[in-house]
């Protein structure tokens, strides 16, 4: 036998042995391996891709935007109209100040408890008080200050959410992903004294009126979620979801070509081009809302000068990129704003692959021979490893040496929010389809994300109008003036779209497409 083949046949051992356990039901549970298990199941924890997709599906909001099909046949949310979840009915005033929610009748959790307006007043109350997911939402996007003047229990059914002052997202803002509600019967069971908010309970467990519950989590192995049977709009096809996390990338591709899973999540795209000429095997795709770009920290030198950033874009070498290491399923990022997203242009994009420019603007910041810096990628991302080593060389011919650095996740995470590292990758999706919404996550200067401390005092306030602005041409002029300015200023050197990838078994059939990018397990199903 050759080596080759004996390694190969060693990560499929290894790949099966992790699922070794059999399945209680073949045609109603669902085997998922992913890199990573979530790092806790609590809302109000800071959000990651892990944890984003457990949410989709143990929590329920109280709006959803209606579903429709895209060009390739799969399902995607329409941005352009908004439909009740939880909320049967919802009533938002001529000023856009206030919105009236009536809830569904018959809503129960997985324990049988029934939705009711003191639900939604629990997890409210408990979201501002933490002071963490929730309340940033409260407080920055929608400018409230004052709990108990903006959220007021109507009656038993009805709850009423008062803003200090006109807002366009006040109503889409609950569509987001991190607004679930609690069940607040089943949560109060497990309160304490030194934990009056059930927060060390919550990020093991689930307690709320969603498609699923968590009834088994080991952190760093398995999640077992378990379909509610009193769920409002019918129980799952899928009774059962086994998510294990299987750390490495060919191992995932190992165990789904065996049959082993079901599901593969976040294969790289070079896997994902050899699978898809298996016809044992899906891929579906979805380009979506990510932004995958290198960050500069622009507040020390030499990511202060402007001209400095700017050769850097220019040296972008995004066709190799692009073809080397996406096998040509990316695109390029020409915005800080999704392509998808209303209120996005490209018309601002000036930077090709350009060294002469770049040299020039090194040049004319005063660093003629070049200069010295640092770029941190995730040890768990090869596919950033790939990029950066590429980058590099591409840097050198501007005479700018980078010092690549391999960190753990928690590391590389910890330096750039300290602004301890110069460059760094950073992926991310801004879940509310909303320009301005996006412009403020990253670009305002007061975010608590805003890691590359850009600042502009026309961008904050263009921001600070598109989010309280109701006129939605004025919206849409002021976000068109931010990207203009923001591709000029140019905070980051702008990388790809790669756009969301699932692979599956040929027989798993459902897969929709939401903007926090994590699956939707109520919409799968088995032939």
């Amino acid at each position: 036998m050759s080596a080759r083949f004996l390694g190969s046949l060693a990560v499929i051992m290894a790949a099966n042995s992790a699922f070794s356990a059999p399945a209680p039901d073949p045609k109603t549970t669902l085997l998922v391996a992913g890199p990573r298990t979530p790092e806790s199941l609590d809302q109000e924890y800071p959000p990651t891709e892990a944890s984003h997709e457990a949410r989709r599906n143990i929590y329920e909001r109280l709006l959803n935007y209606a579903p429709k099909k895209n060009e390739e046949n799969i399902v995607v949310e329409d941005f352009g109209q908004i439909v009740g979840g939880i909320a049967e009915k919802f009533e938002v005033s001529l000023d856009k100040t206030t919105i009236t929610f009536h809830l569904r009748k018959g809503v129960r959790s997985y324990v049988g408890n029934e939705l009711t307006a003191d639900d939604l007043m629990w997890t409210f109350t408990r979201g501002w008080i933490l002071k963490a997911t929730f309340h940033w939402y409260m407080s920055q996007v929608l400018k409230i200050q004052d709990f108990d003047k903006s959220f007021k229990k109507i009656d038993g059914m009805t709850v009423q959410v008062t803003l200090p002052q006109p807002s366009p997202l006040v109503d889409r803002i609950w569509v987001n992903n991190d607004l679930g509600i609690l069940d607040s019967t089943e949560v109060k069971k497990h309160t304490t004294n030194e934990d009056p908010w059930a927060s060390k309970w919550l990020a093991n467990h689930s307690a709320s009126f969603a498609p699923y519950q968590v009834t088994k989590i080991v952190p760093g192995q398995e999640v077992n979620y378990e379909a509610n049977p009193n769920y409002w709009r019918g129980p799952a096809k899928l009774s059962r979801i086994i998510f294990r996390e299987v750390p490495t990338s060919s191992n995932r591709v190992a165990a789904l070509q065996t049959g082993s899973v079901d599901v593969a999540e976040w294969l790289l795209p070079r896997e994902l081009n050899l699978l898809s000429r298996s016809p044992s095997v899906k891929i579906w795709k979805v380009f979506g809302n990510y932004v995958h770009r290198v960050e500069m920290f622009n507040g020390k030198p030499p990511f202060d000068d402007v001209r400095i950033r700017q050769a850097m874009n220019y040296l972008v070498p995004r066709d190799e990129i692009r073809k080397a290491i996406y096998f040509d399923t990316a695109r390029d990022t020409k915005s800080p704003i999704a392509e998808i997203y209303p209120g996005f242009t490209d018309q601002y994009f000036p930077y090709g692959n350009d060294v002469n420019k770049a040299v020039a603007l090194l040049k004319e910041a005063g660093l003629p021979q070049g200069f010295k810096t640092q770029l941190g990628y995730r040890s768990s991302e090869p596919i950033e490893e790939e990029i950066a080593l590429i980058l590099k060389t591409a840097f050198a011919r501007a005479g700018v040496d980078v010092e690549l650095q391999k960190l753990p996740a928690s590391t590389l995470v910890d330096r750039y929010t300290k602004g301890e590292i110069p460059m760094y990758f950073f992926r991310d999706m801004a879940i509310v389809p909303d320009a301005a919404y996006v412009a403020n996550l990253w670009l305002n200067s007061k975010s608590l994300i805003n890691y590359s401390h850009f600042k502009n005092e026309d961008v904050d306030q263009l921001i600070n109008l598109g989010l309280t602005t109701t006129d939605e041409s004025k919206r849409i002029d002021g976000m068109r003036r931010v990207q203009e300015i923001v591709m000029q200023s140019a905070p980051w050197v702008f990388l790809m779209n790669p756009g969301y990838q699932l692979a599956t078994r040929a027989n798993v059939k459902g897969y929709s497409w939401y903007t926090p990018n994590g699956n939707n397990w109520f919409d799968f199903y088995k032939e």
